[in-house]
């Protein structure tokens, strides 16, 4: 078994985290094992179904870096800060570049990317995530936050892991399958406990905020659902030419 798959399967470090996909097993089994998935890493998901889905998530992307900076806001910790801050820098500058790169050798300029409009699902993803960050506190936001990181990682190992050599998505795969986003998510799983515990102390499940974190975790995992079936649907908007 590679470092890799020995992180996910120990939940990244993070006996809450999880806890928390335990207790939404059957959303985390349709998102993480959905035919979008299943498609991108056979190589047959359609060439402009990839291409809606990427432009989708780079709106998202940015959507996600303001509940990242809420998450600095929200902080109680230089660590917490300090950390929340480094992932909005990764996001601006890092993620965002590789659906910048994919779709301009397709064609789709940059601009383009920024000119979209915002399907349905997206909307309602990003401002759960945005509204758990104002309307909570920094567990709440984490919570929230948590099922896309940690997801992806999970999905791009056992893609890499089960063979995707031929897909024309491999760049996809390794992005999140590469040693630097796994590594990002022990992060967030050691992020998850430290403030977890620190708030709620060593038995966090035990006590009735437990039941309101593991919901909003289940949510935003029924919208990642959400988000792929946007993906495979296709567009539904037409551009905007004025």
């Amino acid at each position: 078994m590679s470092g890799a798959e020995r992180i996910v399967e120990a939940a990244y470090g993070s006996p809450v985290y999880g806890a928390w996909r335990q207790e939404a097993a059957g959303d985390w089994q349709a998102y993480t094992h959905h035919a979008f998935v299943e498609q991108l890493g056979a190589g047959t998901l359609p060439r402009e179904i990839f291409l809606h889905y990427l432009t989708q998530d780079y709106i998202f992307l940015f959507h996600f870096a303001r509940a990242w900076a809420l998450a600095v806001v929200k902080s109680e910790t230089i660590a917490e800060a300090r950390f929340a801050s480094s992932i909005v820098d990764g996001l601006m500058n890092t993620e965002m570049s590789l659906h910048v790169d994919i779709c301009g050798k397709a064609g789709i300029s940059e601009a383009a990317l920024l000119a979209a409009a915002e399907e349905r699902e997206n909307l309602a993803y990003t401002r759960f995530v945005l509204d758990a960050g104002m309307s909570g506190d920094f567990l709440d936001l984490v919570a929230a936050l948590a099922p896309c990181v940690m997801g992806y990682g999970e999905i791009g190992a056992r893609l890499a892991r089960e063979g995707a050599a031929d897909t024309p998505y491999r760049q996809w795969i390794d992005t999140y399958a590469g040693d630097d986003y796994q590594g990002l998510c022990a992060s967030v799983g050691e992020l998850i406990e430290t403030s977890v515990r620190g708030r709620l102390g060593d038995a966090p499940a035990a006590l009735p905020r437990w039941a309101s974190l593991s919901k909003r975790f289940r949510t935003a995992t029924r919208l990642e659902i959400g988000f792929w079936e946007m993906g495979l649907r296709g567009p539904t908007i037409a551009p905007d030419l004025t």
